[in-house]
C-alpha cells in the first residue's frame, strides 16, 4: 500500500463518517433536506482530501522514476537489500500518526 493511498483512504473514511453522521442527525430531527442529500448521487469532498489530491496530482511528491527503476533492477538481479529496522520504525511512525489523528484533542 502506498502512503498516499493510505492518506486518501483516511481522508475518505473521515468524510464518509461525517456524511453519515450529518445524514443521521438530519433524519433524527425530521429534516427532509438531509434525507434527500443522503439519497442523492452527488458527493462533496472534504477540503482535506482536496488538498491531498492536489498535492498528489501536482507531481510535487517524492516519486522518482529513476530510483524506482534502480530498485526494480536490484530486485530482479537479487541484489536488493532491506533494512528491517528502518522498515519497522517507519511502520511504527505511521501507526503513531494514525492513532494521533483518531484521538480527539
Amino acid at each position: 500500500m502506498n502512503v498516499n493511498d493510505a492518506l486518501k483512504s483516511a481522508a475518505l473514511n473521515a468524510e464518509q463518517t461525517q456524511t453519515r453522521n450529518n445524514a443521521q442527525s438530519g433524519v433524527a430531527s425530521g429534516n427532509g433536506a438531509a434525507a434527500n442529500a443522503a439519497a442523492s448521487d452527488s458527493v462533496r469532498l472534504s477540503s482535506t482530501y482536496q488538498s491531498l489530491e492536489t498535492k498528489v496530482n501536482s507531481g510535487s511528491g517524492s516519486f522518482d522514476a529513476k530510483k524506482v527503476a534502480e530498485i526494480k533492477a536490484a530486485i530482479a538481479n537479487g541484489t536488493f537489500q532491506i533494512d528491517p529496522e528502518k522498515i519497522a520504525n517507519g511502520v511504527i511512525d505511521t501507526v503513531k500518526t494514525l492513532i494521533n489523528a483518531r484521538t480527539p484533542a
